[in-house]
């Protein structure tokens, strides 16, 4: 009996002592346990946060973080989207904006593909790539293929001739051979020429290089081609005997936009949203004015909505 009792005053004593020690720091430990309650809160948020962010995420996106890189699908085509010779880096003008979206979506890495401009779509619907990244104008027709994000920049088309071209007007092609490459807008152009009568010929090239050394070479009295790329393959190659056709009014002109599978529609809203921040603060445009493009090429945002069909 006298144990037991000896025991209780024991196990009363620890008691009264754990409850004095906690007293003799209440303040503390309440200072303590209030920094704790707070992590413990800021935790939990940011899980609730993160689960949230992962569940607004789309499939695409989520699966191009997963392996580590973005698949685009390209002509090769400078100055818009090709693989730099001497470095064996991706350049160009919508390489630049696809870096900054990138880096904005937290996308480590870009691979491209290279593909014939006309299969570029094709390509994409056959899931051999994620997204087309070549200049690509958003037409009509092109909104029944895929889907497109809101547009980054506008340019047009112009012809180039030999420097010792008699040819001083778009009068002039009539019954001349004029070249083009298939599944561009200019091609189309060229066509409706061609049934108008205004050329005498239209003759088809797979890409851009071809296309220049054809009328380089006189195997072509012009050719229709897009104005910026003209521009820089002319400004870049000095062995290049050739000039743009001036004064010129474009009839082809357009807004580039980058295409994405109908059903990766979410990703194009998660593009279109930094897309449109770059707009915003100034981004956008300083990638324009480092290829020598002024404000007539930039698309606000307001203008550069795309209506996507499907």
């Amino acid at each position: 009996m006298k144990k037991m009792r000896g025991l209780l005053a024991l196990v009363l004593m620890s008691v009264l002592l754990a409850t004095t020690v906690v007293a003799c720091g209440s303040k503390g430990s309440d200072e303590e346990v209030a920094k704790a309650s707070a992590a413990t809160e800021a935790t939990a948020e940011s899980a609730a946060s993160d689960t949230e962010s992962d569940t607004e995420t789309s499939e695409l996106l989520k699966t191009i973080k997963e392996r580590g890189y973005i698949v685009i699908g390209s002509s090769n085509d400078a100055p818009f989207s090709y693989q730099d010779v001497s470095t064996g880096e991706l350049a160009g003008i919508d390489i630049e904006i696809l870096e900054e979206i990138c880096a904005r979506l937290g996308i480590a890495e870009i691979e491209m593909k290279v593909i014939d401009f006309s299969n570029l779509l094709v390509e994409l619907n056959n899931q051999n790539i994620d997204m087309v990244v070549d200049a690509m104008y958003v037409k009509d027709e092109r909104l029944q293929i895929a889907a497109f994000t809101n547009k980054w920049y506008q340019e047009g088309e112009t012809i180039v001739i030999p420097t010792d071209s008699e040819i001083t007007s778009k009068e002039d092609l009539k019954d001349k051979s004029l070249g083009a490459q298939p599944g561009t807008t200019f091609y189309e152009t060229a066509e409706g020429w061609l049934n108008e009568g205004r050329i005498g010929e239209l003759v088809a090239y797979d890409n851009q290089a071809t296309l220049m050394t054809a009328v380089n070479m006189g195997q072509v009295d012009a050719i229709i081609t897009d104005g910026i790329v003209a521009g820089f393959t002319l400004s870049s190659d000095s062995a290049l005997a050739l000039k743009l056709l001036t004064p010129y009014a474009q009839e082809a002109s357009g807004k580039i936009g980058s295409a994405v599978r109908f059903e990766d529609i979410a990703f194009v809203e998660e593009v279109n949203t930094v897309l449109d921040e770059m707009k915003s603060d100034g981004t956008l445009m300083g990638i324009l004015k480092d290829y020598g493009l002024n404000e007539d090429y930039f698309v606000d945002i307001a203008d550069g909505v795309t209506i996507n069909i499907k």
